[in-house]
């Protein structure tokens, strides 16, 4: 295969490699390895540097600077593309014939190569939205017009603006979005249904056109069923995925699970089947807790938890942790074992300080964790991601979860988001969250 790949492009015949693609056109591969490459072009591929403050994975929209004339880049311009890689390949004298773009997250690495009919790009332009699926247009039809943009002021990686879209059943039985107040989905009504806020493919569908970064599909009552039965939670993804080219992110239920007749179906097979089914990212929300409480007290990886096997399978860039925290006051640091932040807002008996109780089962149950412990044992174990979704300020236009920010995001070297209802939370505490330590920000539907 190697061989036949590599006669093939060098008859300078059309090739477009993507992520993985663009990288095992080198040398070799740090990687799992090292391990070799086609070798068609010089460099090594090697990891990121962490220790220069900027986390790793790579995850986001970036922009480009494009270093020579590549048709495919034509209609990019000042537009952000979607990055998701934890190694790069660095462009030096021997490979710079083959540079038509980087990239700065840190330093200058390799975001695109063309030589001749031959095209590679490290960024994802299936995921990139509009502007993604010009290169793939212009790949396939190199003779199609267009307007070339004039390079603009995209410069650095961007905030994200996710929607995040719970879905439930209601009590007819339908896949409907809902949201809740303090995560009470009920309408405060005589017949006390489900808010129902429309159909999840066509709420996804409008959030892409309305330009969210990504979409997240949070399955709220997934803890309660075998997701892989969740039949119609596995066509919105397989539906959503055909019409929406930004990252999909899908949670609820995902572990370990043996059905009625006794067959055992592990969390990374629930995974894979969310995967096949359109997925980019899948979100672990209570069996993230269990794994982070059993890691803490045994300090050993047993490599069963949910979050290992995934993240060894798929990429730690490929696993999101959703943290459901409520506040707990205390007079003193000193109470509790947990990591404690000094509130603005006394507690109703004038404790000056709270930490931050992590939950499970859809915020029903409290755990003998906090936040800070659980984000700092996730990463250990291989999350890539991490999402803050405060009980107490659900719904309710409340700034006070932003407290929690800065000590998490400090201890965790990845990418951390923060998930708001939007249907009651102001455009003004928006724009604060976008200042506090946060590489990108949740937006909830």
């Amino acid at each position: 295969m190697a061989e036949a790949l590599c006669t093939y492009i060098k008859n300078d015949r059309p090739f477009l490699g993507i992520c993985l693609g663009l990288q095992l056109l080198f040398e070799s591969s740090e990687e799992n390895g090292p391990v070799d490459g086609l070798g068609l072009i010089p460099g090594v591929v090697g990891r990121f540097n962490s220790l220069n403050g900027f986390r790793v994975p790579h995850i986001g929209w970036n922009a480009l600077q494009i270093e020579k004339d590549s048709e495919i880049l034509d209609d990019i311009g000042d537009h952000h593309v979607y990055f998701v890689h934890s190694y790069r390949a660095m462009p030096s004298d021997d490979n710079r014939e083959w540079v038509s773009s980087t990239c700065n997250y840190g330093d200058d690495f390799i975001a695109s190569i063309k030589r001749g009919n031959v095209h590679a790009v490290q960024f994802h332009p299936e995921k990139s939205g509009d502007v993604g699926l010009s290169v793939l247009r212009r790949f396939l039809l190199p003779k199609s017009q267009g307007t070339k943009p004039s390079q603009g002021k995209a410069s650095k990686l961007a905030k994200r603006v996710i929607a995040c879209l719970d879905v439930r059943t209601n009590d007819k039985g339908d896949l409907i979005v809902t949201r809740g107040n303090k995560y009470d989905v009920r309408e405060q009504t005589k017949n006390n249904e489900v808010r129902n806020l429309g159909k999840p493919v066509e709420l996804a569908g409008q959030c892409y056109k309305d330009r969210a970064d990504e979409v997240g599909f949070l399955n709220i009552t997934g803890f309660r069923y075998f997701p892989l039965h969740d039949l119609p939670m596995l066509q919105v993804l397989r539906d959503t995925s055909e019409n929406v080219f930004v990252p999909l992110t899908v949670g609820g239920g995902i572990r370990d699970f043996t059905d009625a007749n006794g067959r055992h179906y592990s969390s990374l097979e629930v995974a894979s089947e969310y995967f096949r089914s359109g997925a980019d990212k899948i979100s672990i929300g209570s069996d993230a807790v269990y794994a982070a409480e059993e890691y803490i007290k045994t300090k050993v990886k047993t490599g069963k938890s949910s979050i290992e096997q995934i993240s060894r399978v798929y990429g730690n860039q490929a696993v999101v942790v959703s943290i459901d925290p409520w506040r707990v006051y205390v007079r003193s640091p000193n109470d509790v074992q947990f990591k404690t932040v000094r509130v603005t807002k006394p507690g109703p008996n004038g404790e000056e300080y709270a930490w931050y109780q992590c939950t499970v089962n859809g915020g029903r149950e409290g755990r003998p964790i906090g936040a800070y412990e659980l984000a700092k044992a996730v990463e250990e174990l291989g999350a890539g991601e991490i999402t803050l979704n405060c009980i107490d300020c659900n719904g309710i236009n409340n700034f006070l979860v932003f407290q929690t920010i800065p000590p998490l995001s400090n201890c965790f070297q990845h990418d951390m988001t923060i998930s708001y209802n939007c249907l009651f939370f102001s455009f003004e505490n928006f724009i604060k969250s976008l200042f506090l330590h946060l590489q990108t920000m949740v937006n909830c539907y």
